[in-house]
């Protein structure tokens, strides 16, 4: 199956979650037109307290809806947009992707892909103990695999809409795996 987004979100005011929309615009440098978290600097509410002036490595956010898959069997229902992602996808491995991979969304626009979204207690808010559900303890290597999708910027800009196609570029090897942004 070809990668493909599902949904789209935005929200102009902070807020946990995204309502859905029939298409989102990527601005190059920006992220999302009409979010909150669009901006050439930091725009998370936390992280703006204490850095604000540092590029903004976050300004979209991508969830992979096998997710809500997985979350459905342990007896959590969400959604698109739900857990404030901005694009939801199927049929990509987000979390496999390296640092400075490119995803082509559409016809036009390019991402590239900066690391993974770090969870926040928040979740729990949401849904009380979903946050144990989005992360996982390696036991061999006592690592945690975070599964709360990734983070990306715009290279370059353009409409995305549901069921717009996504192509993956890889970036030269060696790869460097994600990492929390």
């Amino acid at each position: 199956m070809a990668g493909r987004i599902t949904a789209v979100s935005r929200n102009g005011t902070y807020s946990f979650s995204k309502p859905n929309r029939e298409s989102v615009t990527l601005l190059v440098g920006l992220g999302v037109e009409g979010d909150v978290h669009a901006g050439e600097t930091i725009r998370h509410q936390f992280r703006m307290s204490y850095e604000p002036d540092l590029p903004n490595l976050r300004q979209v956010h991508l969830m992979h809806e096998e997710l809500f898959d997985e979350l459905a069997l342990k007896g959590f229902a969400v959604s698109a947009g739900q857990l404030g992602e901005n694009i939801t996808t199927r049929g990509v491995d987000l979390l496999g992707l390296p640092t400075g991979a490119l995803l082509h969304l559409g016809e036009e626009a390019v991402l590239e892909v900066t690391g993974l979204r770090n969870p926040c207690a928040k979740i729990n808010d949401f849904r009380k103990g979903l946050l144990g559900e989005v992360f996982a303890l390696d036991p061999v290597s006592g690592d945690f695999t975070f599964k709360s999708g990734i983070m990306a910027v715009v290279r370059r800009g353009g409409p995305v809409r549901p069921r717009d196609p996504i192509e993956i570029e890889l970036p030269p090897t060696p790869h460097r795996p994600l990492e929390r942004v």
